[in-house]
C-alpha cells in the first residue's frame, strides 16, 4: 500500500516539535478496525497488532498492512526490521518496513499467552519461549537462533538497556538480567504480585508490578528495589515507555496513561478517560496510545500556539 499525502509534511512538523509536556498533551483519536493493541514506532507513524495482521499507521490513516496469522506482543524496530511475535506458529517475523514484505519466520517458542515483548540490543533479537523458560538470542544477519538462555519459568517480558537484557516472569514474579557477553544470568530479583511490562531507561529499570498497583524502579548497577510507586488498585493489562526525563505509563483503569517523573518516581499526570487495555509508545514529538476495547489508535502531542 503506497503512503498516503502528508507523510513528509507530518515528519517535518513533528521535527520541529519540542519533547512533549504531559501538562499541555491533547488526544488526537483515530477510529482503527479490529483489535489494534501493541505497538512500535517507526518515524512519523507507528505499526500495530490487529487481527491477522499487523498495520501501519499515520495521523492521518493508515499506510500498509502485513498479514501475521496471530501477532502477539510489544514488536521492535531493529536493523532496519520491524520483528513482530506470533502466537500461532510461535516464530518471529522479520518484516521490511519500507515494503511492508515478511522477509523471514524464526522459530523461537513464541506464546502462548500474548503478554510478551520481542527485543533488540547487542546486535541480537531476543524472544522470550515461555513453556520451555528459556530466551532465543537471534542473529539478524543470518535469521537464526544462535543461543538460548534458562530463566525463570514464564518469563516472557522483555527489555534492553544498561548493557543488559531484563527479562521479567510473571508467575515466577522475578526479574532477571543476562549478561549478553555470556548468555547467562547475572541476577534474579524477587519482585510484587503479577509483575509484567516493564522498561529499562531514564536511569532505571522500571517494572510494573500489576497485582499490587505499583511501579518498581530499580537500580541497574545493583538490581535492587529503589522505591515503589502506588499508581492505583491494579495495573493489569497496561504499558510502559521512557523519555524526555519521565515513565509513560499505559493503564486500564481511571485514566488511559500516567507520566512520572524518573528522578522522583512521583506522578505527574494522569490523562484520559479509561478507555480499557492497550498499548503506548513514547516519542519526543508526543505519545502514541491503542485502546483495542474501543477501536482506537491515538496521538497525544501539544497543541500549537495561536499562530505557529
Amino acid at each position: 500500500m503506497k503512503k498516503p499525502i502528508g507523510i513528509t509534511l507530518l515528519s517535518a512538523a513533528l521535527v520541529a516539535a519540542s519533547p512533549p509536556d504531559p501538562a499541555a498533551l491533547t488526544e488526537k483519536e483515530i477510529s482503527v478496525p479490529g483489535f489494534a493493541d501493541f505497538l512500535a514506532v517507526d518515524g512519523s507513524t507507528v505499526w500495530a497488532t490487529n487481527d491477522g495482521r499487523v498495520e501501519q499507521w499515520s495521523t492521518s490513516g493508515k499506510v500498509a498492512s502485513v498479514d501475521v496469522p496471530k501477532p502477539c506482543g510489544a514488536m521492535t524496530m531493529g536493523f532496519g526490521s520491524l520483528w513482530v511475535g506470533n502466537c500461532k506458529g510461535g516464530e518471529v517475523y522479520r518484516i521490511d518496513p519500507k515494503t511492508a514484505k515478511v522477509l523471514a519466520t524464526i522459530p523461537a517458542g513464541i506464546g502462548p499467552s500474548g503478554e510478551l515483548n520481542v527485543a533488540a540490543g547487542a546486535g541480537s533479537i531476543w524472544a522470550p519461549d515461555q513453556t520451555a523458560g528459556k530466551i532465543s538470542r537471534i542473529d539478524p544477519t543470518t535469521n537464526t537462533v544462535i543461543a538460548t538462555i534458562g530463566v525463570t519459568t514464564d518469563t516472557s517480558y522483555l527489555s534492553f538497556g544498561f548493557d543488559a537484557l531484563w527479562v521479567v516472569s510473571g508467575k515466577g514474579q522475578t526479574l532477571q538480567r543476562i549478561d549478553p557477553k555470556t548468555n547467562a544470568v547475572t541476577h534474579t530479583l524477587a519482585l510484587g504480585k503479577m509483575p509484567g511490562f516493564l522498561v529499562a531507561g531514564e536511569g532505571a529499570v522500571w517494572v510494573q508490578e500489576q497485582g499490587d498497583g505499583t511501579l518498581a524502579k530499580i537500580d541497574p548497577a545493583t538490581v535492587t528495589v529503589v522505591t515503589r510507586t502506588k499508581v492505583g488498585a491494579n495495573l493489569k493489562w497496561g504499558d510502559i515507555d521512557t523519555g524526555n526525563g519521565k515513565v509513560w505509563l499505559r493503564t486500564t483503569d481511571d485514566q488511559v496513561f500516567v507520566v512520572l517523573d524518573a528522578k522522583t518516581a512521583t506522578i505527574l499526570a494522569r490523562l484520559g478517560k479509561a478507555a480499557g487495555s492497550g498499548a503506548l509508545r513514547y516519542t519526543p514529538e508526543g505519545i502514541w496510545t491503542s485502546a483495542h476495547d474501543v477501536h482506537t489508535l491515538s496521538w497525544w502531542s501539544a497543541t500549537p500556539k495561536d499562530g505557529e
